[in-house]
């Protein structure tokens, strides 16, 4: 019997799907469940696993973009299972050596008085410029080296000579075009601002360095930053609902949950996993999810439903040195919230100018739905949660929060 086996659905809305790599070759043997493919959707990249064993053969080559439901091999069920491991070795073929015709002598080139020789108006140009009349070409008659090939022998500032100058070409990845789509759409398709603030990261400094140890020796999770720009986020959100809303045709659609997506960098590029209800979790339960997301999309293991749904976004670029950037909204949601890298500035505290550690941050927002006052509370909500964490994100108890 012949099983067709065809692409199943990876999620709503998803059409087709590109092969990333196949795992097997066409004709091998394979095991049910045995991962035989690796396919690309505009979303993440999922495996694809034997329905039955057998012999399997590929209807489709790597790099083909099939249509959910289309048949993209067949596996032969009837097919034994071949004994053992080894691939059959070809039969050797004795042949006799075929007698090597001896090289036909190269013809001599013709020289004359003129090869490679420089007429005097090209003699003065490579003696000026100090370069040598063997290292050039000659186009004229015998070689002669011509007036026109001295000055084209000439180094110019504006035209490379010599080094590598080669170039590659490789077919975008079905998530990086999906990727590339929404990016050009959410700058044409919504009236994105950006508004910028600083924070004063000295408060969460301290609370790290006296309680991240005992923190990871109790939950077996770091507690890192983005807890607190989590929790910060939350508490802003729940202030300016605007902010955690999108439009939907004529209508606007507000939430009362968080759903708080996080930018991480995977295999594939960039994934944006979703921390659902992030209002319920702890300081320990944010960490925890972080983490789990983040190793699920390096490992290339995060779904389709583990990045749909966010209302709103975080993403990290401090991760990489940025230390200012206009962040992207991550449509349909309606704001996005950039993290940057943390560096000692001075700054004016209580009249004196201080030495502190200092992160930008920037909040872009569609102005069609969120306004502008909107958007510069909202930053300055989130800096004076990061800026007074023990008393607007832990409600004065800090191991009560971090449940010590």
């Amino acid at each position: 019997m012949v099983l067709e086996m065809k692409v199943p659905s990876p999620g709503e809305s998803i059409t087709e799907v590109e092969i990333a790599e196949w795992l097997v070759q066409d004709g091998d043997y394979v095991e049910k469940d045995q991962a035989i493919a690796e396919v690309d959707s505009d979303k993440a990249t999922l495996e694809l696993p034997a329905e039955e064993s057998g012999i399997i053969t590929l209807k489709a080559e790597e790099g083909d973009a099939v249509a959910v439901g289309e048949v993209v091999c067949l596996i032969d069920t009837s097919a034994a299972k071949p004994e053992g491991d080894a691939a059959p070795v070809a039969k050797e073929t004795k042949e006799e050596p075929t007698k090597a015709e001896a090289p036909k002598p190269a013809e001599a080139k013709k020289e004359t008085y003129a090869s490679g020789t420089p007429s005097p108006a090209a003699k003065k140009i490579l003696d000026e410029k100090g370069i040598d009349a063997a290292s050039v070409s000659g186009t004229g008659r015998d070689g002669r080296i011509t007036k026109d090939d001295a000055v084209k022998a000439v180094p110019s500032m504006g035209t490379p000579t010599g080094g590598n100058r080669g170039e590659s070409r490789s077919k975008l990845s079905m998530l990086r075009r999906k990727v590339a789509e929404r990016l050009v759409a959410a700058k044409n398709e919504t009236a994105m601002l950006t508004t910028f603030n600083e924070v004063d990261m000295s408060p969460i400094f301290a609370l790290r360095k006296q309680y991240k140890e005992t923190f990871k020796e109790k939950h077996g999770v770091s507690l890192g930053f983005m807890s607190f720009f989590t929790k910060a986020v939350v508490r802003a959100l729940e202030m300016y609902p605007a902010v955690n809303s999108m439009i939907d045709g004529k209508e606007m659609l507000s939430y009362d949950f968080c759903d708080i997506s996080i930018a991480v960098s995977g295999p594939k590029g960039l994934m944006v996993p979703v921390i659902r209800n992030a209002e319920n979790l702890t300081f320990r339960g944010v960490e925890a999810e972080v983490k789990r997301l983040a190793i699920r999309a390096r490992e290339g293991e995060i779904t389709v439903d583990e990045m749909t749904g966010g209302t709103f976004t975080i993403t990290n670029g401090g991760v990489f040195g940025s230390m200012l950037s206009t962040p992207i909204i991550n449509p349909p949601q309606s704001a996005i919230l950039g993290m940057h890298n943390i560096v000692e500035r001075p700054i004016a505290k209580d009249g004196q100018v201080v030495i502190a550690p200092i992160m930008y941050v920037a909040l872009s927002y569609d102005h069609r739905i969120i306004d502008g006052k909107e958007s510069v509370g909202f930053l300055v909500a989130v800096k004076e949660a990061l800026e007074s964490p023990e008393e607007l994100l832990m409600e004065g108890n800090v191991k009560k929060a971090l449940e010590l």
